[in-house]
């Protein structure tokens, strides 16, 4: 045999060989050796399993979970999140599991929780999305970090505070009125709100963001919706890089095809106001949310510009962010305020007494003490998302633990927000008179226990705006209605990107008669 062709043989062997020690070394010994470190720490958890991790297990559990029957309670962390639920109890609050090969560490004791939300964002930066979340919000405010996220924080910071939401206002009560004529000749029939407020907030954030009708964003609504189921029924799949190289599931096609399609969509958008400018229609491309962002695209300074893949992946971060929060705060407010007819009442009495029979104004809603107290204890018992996903840059000391750096961190929010050690042995009952004394004083632990909007300082941009719309959407629908749970409601909370009621939410309405 020649030397060449000894030489043909043994490349692709060393190769290949050189190619199986690196996937050994990825999917065996890193995760083994970073699961001996944190044990070592008192860090426990299930153990890690090749490739998969215990990705298997929590679909597994979450299937169990689901095929349970159905109680109408507010207990719902371990249905929700079976498997955070179950290894919180085995393993303690602080525990690891893995997410295929990589490692998640997950804490739920407030005073780590509150160390690492007021830490550095250089340290514990935003964890790197999978590919379905990229498809579905881009490289928006939700998912990027360093320099470029301080631009675009810079730009919705002025967006959604102050005057400009002061502005918004009256966009909002117009939606909401838009629908409350659609309620009108349904008084003693049952209406399904969940739906309705999805059109509400959809509406609302087409209005006071983006200066047009829900039907000119429908399309793009319609899509989102459809990623984010996409999205939700990956969330546990094991990506492995070299498979996906060679073969794409049906998922990530339709995921690439709706991403490419909201684009462009948007982009008609953005041009219709380009159109306007240059047409000589208008001055300006506007004030609002998506004229900020033409303006920013079209800056001329290189620190400030925005590139169109950016103000693409900001208004799709906004088409989500703002109509899943606040579609999902009112639905189950309604719930809780339709089982408690006591806090109903009382929230009515307030919602009269500040504003009589008008339409809601600024310097009321900051009035609406009782209300805020139900937001509050809906938004612990129902919050829209279930953790806080951050990365860990750099090897750091958090309390006791030093965590080594290209792990990921998960701030379990939904299992702070139900520990009974944190908010009593009354921790699942809808007790809103909790939050009377406002956030600070709710809890015995002067650390982070309730966060619905995040903490620190990547805490929710839009957390003002949504509150400002769930107010105003409510007060004027007790000055209109009072409402009773119908029968054939079925309480089924899952999550998808917000928590969500699997069988939509019935309720009878009752006309008051003293509507404005």
């Amino acid at each position: 045999m020649s030397v060449l062709m000894e030489l043909e043989i043994l490349v692709p062997c060393c190769f290949f060989l050189v190619a199986l020690i690196k996937f050994l070394y990825d999917y065996l010994w890193v995760p083994l050796s970073i699961q001996h470190m944190l044990n070592s720490q008192g860090i426990k958890g299930p153990p890690y399993r090749f490739i998969h991790g215990n990705n298997k297990e929590i679909i597994k559990m979450r299937k169990e979970a689901m095929s349970k029957p159905k109680a109408l309670t507010h207990d719902i962390f371990a249905k929700t999140q079976p498997h955070m639920y179950s290894w919180i109890k085995k393993y303690g609050k602080n525990f690891v599991y893995w997410n295929g090969i990589r490692a998640e560490v997950v804490i739920s004791e407030p005073e780590l929780v509150k160390e690492v939300l007021k830490n550095s964002v250089n340290v514990f930066p935003k964890a790197k999305p999978s590919f379905y979340v990229s498809k579905l919000l881009g490289n928006g405010l939700a998912t990027i970090d360093g320099e470029k996220w301080v631009k675009h924080r810079k730009l919705t910071n002025y967006a959604f505070h102050g005057e400009s939401l002061k502005n918004m206002i009256p966009a909002v009560i117009a939606s909401v009125e838009t629908m409350l004529e659609k309620w009108k000749g349904k008084e003693g029939k049952e209406i399904e709100v969940y739906q309705e407020f999805r059109l509400l907030s959809s509406e609302v954030i087409s209005r006071t963001a983006f200066g047009s009708s829900y039907s000119e964003g429908e399309k793009i609504f319609a899509m989102l919706n459809k990623l984010s189921i996409i999205m939700s029924r990956n969330f546990f799949n094991t990506e492995i890089p070299l498979i996906s190289k060679f073969w794409k599931p049906a998922d990530l096609l339709e995921s690439e095809r709706l991403a490419n399609e909201i684009q462009d969509c948007v982009m008609k958008i953005v041009k219709k106001r380009e159109d306007r400018v240059v047409n000589g229609e208008a001055d300006n491309f506007g004030n609002d949310f998506l004229g900020l962002l033409v303006n920013a695209y079209h800056d001329l300074d290189d620190k400030n510009r925005l590139s169109m893949e950016d103000l693409v992946a900001e208004c799709k971060t906004f088409y989500v962010a703002g109509q899943e929060t606040v579609n999902g705060l009112l639905a189950w407010i309604v719930l809780l305020l339709a089982i408690h007819k006591d806090w109903q009442e009382r929230a009515r009495r307030e919602v009269i007494e500040v504003f009589g029979n008008q339409n809601p104004d600024s310097d009321g809603i900051s009035k609406l003490k009782i209300v805020t107290m139900i937001i509050n204890e809906t938004l612990r018992l129902y919050g829209p998302t279930n953790g806080l996903p951050r990365r860990v840059a750099r090897e750091v000391q958090v309390g006791k633990l030093v965590l080594p750096a290209n792990i990921n961190l998960l701030i379990a929010k939904a299992a702070l927000h139900h520990d009974p050690q944190i908010w009593g042995d009354d921790v699942h009952l809808f007790k809103p008179e909790r939050f009377a004394d406002g956030i600070a004083e709710a809890t015995n632990y002067n650390a982070a226990a309730f966060f619905p909007f995040g903490l620190g300082p990547r805490f929710c941009v839009g957390m003002t705006f949504a509150t400002t719309e769930t107010k105003i959407a409510l007060s004027m629908i007790l000055q209109r209605y009072s409402f009773t749970l119908s029968p054939a409601y079925v309480h089924s909370p899952v999550p998808i990107i917000t928590l969500q009621p699997e069988h939509g939410i019935q309720v009878i309405l009752e006309s008051l008669h003293n509507g404005a």
